[in-house]
């Protein structure tokens, strides 16, 4: 994609995109609030909890990732360290051609999605199909998700059906079921034939080295149950300490991303197949990934880390409900994107150094968020980064004589009073070029300042 802010992308979005990106995150937000406050007294306190839990792991991830790793051996299971996106495709690819295998089904995995795995396997010659209906749909489409939980929430059953034609899924037909029906029926002889079974991971247990996998649609399951091997790409940051844990972080997880109880398929899988179990991988292995995730930790914004990949900020955000996913340019989009996906740049966050600023700073993304994670204050660091590193974006106007004018209480008392001139003064008459060129993107709400000394000078004290 060219480079866009996100303002202008979403200037040019399309009505009936911009229609189903704000109704389908809307409604997910409305939901997953009623939901919690109607079930738990106080989901605030269940909320810095688990982000306690989160931090104490990202905190101590030096002692915690050797546990995993022993245990996950001890379990039976072959670990793999990926240091980027490149090593953690070539593991995948080096185990596929030690079996002789050609064919995958892939489970949902944001971190694949992440290292491009699937476009690397095709280019080696390799099968590596989607199996979630989501981001089957984006593969068939050549696209990109523009959710963490809801790929296609940028599109309309009219589009999926449309797709499904001219994929030779089945004539025009645009009823959800037998789009579902379409799906299944092409995807059920696909696990079959196919050789390894890849998953992502939710959490993995210190404890028991179990790995936690949660879906709605029995995708993963399938990718497992003919396969006789299992890869897991995993991110360094997903430990849990405890099994205990679990149940605090999947009642959140399954509420805050989809408005559930607990999602229909929660898996703990310990290892391959024991000796007694007729069916199931003979073969298990784990990629840790770390791809700028150490860098993250070294930063002072490494409480982002605690993500669960829920998408709560995603559905409350006023600018990712009118933008979309596919303005923040990533993998990641949404408040934990803004903050993430430059972070994960590394050496060049200066490419994704705007969206940081692609913010009101109202706090909802925090306020929504099931492990408490500070967005605001990180997307601050982050812009106060970008400063630093001269990559203020053009139009921006220089903040030294607003600083002034608010430390000065007679400058600023005389200001609130022009202020009220901002109503009748055309942009083109703005003094200063920066910001004329700021305001001529942006509808200013009518100046209402003024009012507050007044109104608190006269409002009758309470009895």
């Amino acid at each position: 994609m060219k480079f866009q802010q996100i303002d202008q992308f979403a200037a040019e979005l399309r009505a009936d995109t911009r229609a189903a990106v704000y109704d389908g995150s809307k409604k997910g937000h409305e939901k997953r609030t009623k939901l919690l406050f109607d079930e738990y007294p106080d989901p605030n306190r269940l909320r810095v909890l688990a982000g306690q839990v989160k931090q104490h792991v990202i905190e101590n991830l030096d002692t915690y990732l050797p546990a995993v790793e022993a245990k996950l051996k001890a379990n039976g299971v072959i670990v793999h360290w990926a240091a980027t996106a490149d090593a953690a495709n070539e593991t995948v690819l080096k185990i596929m051609r030690a079996r002789g295998a050609t064919k995958m089904v892939k489970a949902k995995t944001m971190v694949s999605e992440e290292t491009e795995l699937a476009h690397f396997l095709e280019k080696h010659g390799m099968e590596a199909l989607e199996t979630d209906l989501g981001e089957f749909i984006v593969q068939i489409d050549h696209d990109h998700p523009s959710h963490i939980v809801k790929p296609i929430i940028h599109k309309n059953r009219r589009e999926i059906a449309t797709s499904f034609e001219k994929n030779g899924l089945g004539a025009y037909n645009d009823d959800p079921q037998t789009i579902t029906r379409r799906a299944r029926q092409f995807l059920r002889h696909k696990y079959l034939e196919a050789d390894v079974g890849l998953t992502g991971g939710n959490f993995i247990s210190a404890e028991s080295g179990r790995l936690v996998l949660v879906t709605n649609e029995g995708n993963s399951r399938f990718c497992l149950a003919a396969t006789k091997c299992h890869i897991a790409m995993v991110g360094i940051e997903k430990i849990v300490p405890r099994d205990r844990d679990l149940a605090l972080l999947l009642n959140l997880l399954a509420r805050s991303g989809t408005a559930q109880d607990l999602t229909v398929y929660t898996e703990f899988i310990s290892g391959p197949k024991s000796a007694t179990q007729p069916d199931g991988p003979e073969e298990m292995h784990v990629i840790l990934v770390d791809n700028g995730r150490t860098e993250v930790l070294a930063s002072d914004c490494r409480d982002i880390l605690r993500c669960i990949r829920c998408g709560a900020c995603l559905n409350v955000c006023p600018v990712y409900r009118q933008a979309s996913g596919h303005a923040y340019r990533s993998v990641y989009p949404g408040p934990v994107g803004a903050v993430l996906s430059p972070l994960l740049m590394g050496d060049r966050f200066k490419e994704k150094a705007d969206l940081p600023k692609a913010s009101s700073l109202c706090g909802a993304c925090q306020e929504v968020c099931p492990v408490n994670i500070p967005i605001p204050d990180l997307l601050l660091r982050l812009r106060d980064k970008g400063k630093q590193e001269g990559l203020s974006s053009p139009g921006t106007p220089p903040m030294g004589a607003w600083a002034l004018l608010a430390s000065q209480p007679l400058a600023w008392k005389a200001s609130l009073i022009g202020g009220r001139l901002m109503n009748y003064l055309p942009t083109k008459l703005v003094p200063v070029p920066a910001l004329r060129a700021w305001e001529a993107k942006r509808t200013l709400p009518p100046w209402r300042g003024g009012e507050f000394r007044k109104w608190l000078h006269n409002r009758p004290p309470k009895t």
